[in-house]
């Protein structure tokens, strides 16, 4: 069993994204149980979201031809656009009072991983966005139901292309595999089947707009995991759903990513029951509050994006208020990891892939440039000796290292090169 300190420790970096400043201090003060309440639960209103404006996002309309007078303002717009989204969202993820529910999303992005790098458009993207920020801590049914006719998923996995003279599997195979049941949970005649019950949707790849052409559907009664029925797309999604292992997929997700990657979900495991009803808030209280988030041996690392979050959180920076916004995106790039952008359907890799020593330098050369941009004033005015234990509580970290430890002390009197050496250290990159 861990000390209360790491577990509150574990509740900010695990769900949320790190601490502002003060808010460590003052949920020890309050205690666990305390804690957890508040960093489980999202309130009505969230004051620091008040000053962040959705970006203008419009339907660009069909790419002009390369040498149309048109494409240069056409790739212009194109390109502000995804600047402006990205920033966007990182600036919702670090001015978030409440940082749980677009933690969520930031989650249910890399489960449903759509990139902007096919999609190219932004618009539908933005859409799909809020789409998960809507039904982040919701019923997963009602998620799904939506995800599965979402422009960006439905272009991302050419269900576009799906019709009844011609079916595409790409979209039911990984609707099953990644998104609802999980691996050798179906067979191949499913999910040709479930192919067939996705045929006759048409994507308006600018808007994001999803229609459908009954003439393009099949709509033969077909048997897919038990149950014979004419299927729409909505109706498959609700039976992969209600499939009993679904609860255990989606319960494995969580645990994976917010509890531990290597340690495996026992077959018994709360978590699966929690979601009996597919109520992705219980399931989130589950694992806030469960024997797992007390187990020293599950530690977690932060992926390149929630590393950079928390360090902007801690010195007050606003992504699209520093004086040169494309670095940040240029640093997340170094990094391996941009908002939109997963390598691949399966989402981004968890654990060691982010420990390389190119990505240490690139955390160092991030660090670096947000300290001219932060606000370290607190730390600047306290007493030398007292900024050791100010910095643990600034970071959100429960406890340091005898090397970490060694060195932080020796560094004490330069408030810049303390802060420095604070979120490059492997108890900040990694949440113990």
């Amino acid at each position: 069993m861990i000390s209360e300190r790491v577990q509150i420790a574990r509740l900010f970096h695990r769900f949320s994204f790190g601490p502002k400043p003060g808010e460590f201090s003052r949920a020890l003060k309050n205690g666990l149980a305390a804690a957890s309440a508040e960093l489980l639960t999202v309130p009505p209103n969230d004051e620091g979201l008040k000053s962040i404006a959705n970006p203008t996002l419009t339907d660009l309309g069909p790419f002009p031809a390369v040498n149309s007078p048109n494409r240069k303002v056409f790739d212009d717009a194109m390109r502000r656009q995804r600047h402006d989204l990205t920033l966007w969202w990182l600036d919702r993820m670090v001015l978030a009072d409440h940082g749980l529910t677009e933690r969520m999303t930031w989650f249910w992005h890399g489960h449903w991983a759509t990139s902007i790098g096919k999609v190219e458009y932004s618009f539908p993207m933005y859409l799909q966005n809020q789409t998960l920020r809507k039904y982040a801590l919701g019923n997963f049914a009602d998620q799904s139901r939506n995800m599965m006719l979402d422009g960006a998923l439905q272009y991302w996995l050419d269900n576009g292309n799906n019709t009844v003279s011609a079916p595409n599997e790409n979209l039911a195979r990984e609707f099953m595999e990644l998104f609802t049941l999980g691996v050798d949970q179906y067979s191949e005649q499913d999910v040709k089947l479930v192919a067939r019950a996705l045929t006759g949707y048409t994507v308006a790849r600018s808007s994001g707009t999803v229609t459908f052409n009954p003439k393009k559907h099949d709509s033969s009664t077909l048997n897919i995991l038990g149950k014979t029925s004419s299927f729409t797309a909505e109706q498959v999604s609700n039976h992969l759903v209600a499939q009993s292992q679904c609860a255990r997929f989606i319960a494995q997700r969580i645990w994976f990513r917010f509890i531990s990657d290597t340690a495996p979900l026992t077959y018994d495991n709360p978590l699966i029951s929690a979601f009996a009803d597919r109520d992705i808030s219980a399931l989130i209280k589950s694992a806030g509050t469960g024997a797992g988030i007390s187990n020293p041996e599950n530690s977690l690392v932060k992926s390149p994006v929630e590393w950079f979050v928390a360090v902007c959180r801690a010195l007050k920076v606003t992504p699209s208020k520093v004086s040169k916004p494309d670095q940040v995106i240029n640093f997340l790039d170094k990094l391996g990891q941009i908002p939109f952008v997963p390598p691949n359907v399966g989402g981004w890799p968890s654990g060691e892939p982010w420990l390389t020593t190119a990505a240490a330098q690139y955390r160092l050369q991030v660090a670096q440039y947000l300290l001219t941009q932060g606000d370290l004033r607190a730390l600047s005015s306290a007493p030398s000796g007292d900024r050791y234990f100010m910095i643990g509580d600034l970071l959100g970290v429960p406890t340091w290292s005898v090397r970490t430890a060694r060195a932080l002390r020796n560094v004490q009197g330069d408030p810049t090169r303390l802060f420095l050496l604070a979120v490059s250290s492997p108890e900040y990159i990694v949440s113990i």
